[in-house]
């Protein structure tokens, strides 16, 4: 339902979410890239909140708002606003000298509300609120060099790399006995998660992901590295480790990204890792809601994992 004032009422479980200026661009045309407004987004947002919001519940985020568009100034939220309806959890949690007030999105209204807000991209804890130390997901974020300026004057991204490096990373986690899932970016890369049981430290988790990066690097020195300096990879594929780390965030299961087309951080199956047309930003707005419904992960991150077991046959590997 619409208000005469521009804005438009979006029903969501027992509430009703008010979309201000809901015919904004958020992503404008051009060239091969779909508009999309903020009704879009909107939209969207509510069609895959059932696949979603598993993925959000009992976690902090941060909101990466684009209140003029992609096209325009972009800030990152961690705190709260005061004006945020007071039906939205938050929060809080120890920074250094201090504390910083978190949303938490537990249901479809506090995901429109958001999106309202212009916040495109949700990035979230790897670690939940009511045990913020200690994470039960690990990321690895597989980031691929930059390759000559493509015909359209834009770099474009060496996606078999990435596919090259996700399929030697499966490997190697199959050898240690974890189960991995697999989810494009909307931006450059994969992400490679591993679900965890939730009793170790982000310290224990981020040295764990350490050393199985650095495993697979030093296999592969001339294709991988982990040298967080650009200057010092080269033309080699980046395996970034860095979000298991307290308050670090990683993007959330289909959350959209500010680039042309609204592209969509997708979950999808090792099997889809073969598929030639497969990209980071191969799903869309206009067509994650289908590659969800078709549940690429399958109950998948709910076998959470010790990491000693993992770290012995880890540690035999590397002699």
């Amino acid at each position: 339902m619409s208000g005469g004032d521009g804005t438009r009422g979006v029903r969501a479980g027992r509430r009703t979410v008010e979309v201000h200026r809901p015919d904004k661009v958020l992503f404008p045309g051009g060239g091969d890239a779909k508009e999309y407004t903020k009704a879009d987004l909107v939209d969207f947002y509510r069609a895959v909140a059932p696949f979603m919001l598993p993925h959000l519940r009992g976690r902090p985020l941060m909101l990466e708002r684009h209140p003029d568009g992609i096209d325009g100034p972009t800030f990152m939220q961690k705190n709260t606003p005061e004006h945020y309806p007071e039906w939205i959890p938050r929060v809080e949690v120890a920074k250094e000298g201090g504390t910083v007030r978190h949303a938490v999105c537990d249901d479809t209204a506090t995901l429109l509300y958001l999106a309202d807000q212009a916040s495109i991209t949700l990035h979230r804890w790897l670690s939940r609120a009511d045990s913020v130390d200690h994470p039960d997901r690990l990321v690895f974020d597989l980031d691929p060099p930059p390759v000559p300026e493509g015909p359209g004057g834009s770099p474009r991204d060496d996606f078999e790399a990435v596919r090259e490096a996700a399929r030697r990373l499966g490997e190697l986690l199959d050898e240690l006995d974890l189960p991995s899932a697999l989810m494009t970016t909307g931006s450059r890369g994969l992400h490679v998660i591993v679900p965890l049981n939730g009793r170790h430290h982000f310290d224990e988790v981020r040295a764990f992901a350490r050393d199985v990066a650095d495993t697979l690097a030093d296999a592969h020195p001339d294709r991988l590295t982990t040298a967080a300096r650009k200057k010092e990879r080269g033309e080699r594929l980046y395996l970034d480790i860095q979000r298991n780390a307290y308050a670090q965030t990683a993007v959330a299961p289909y959350t959209v990204r500010p680039r042309p087309g609204a592209p969509v951080a997708t979950p999808i199956t090792w099997d889809q890792l073969d598929d030639p047309e497969l990209h980071a930003r191969r799903w869309t707005v206009a067509d994650a809601v289908e590659q969800a419904r078709t549940n690429p992960w399958s109950g998948l991150l709910s076998r959470g994992r010790a990491l000693g077991p993992a770290r012995r046959r880890l540690n035999a590997l590397r002699g």
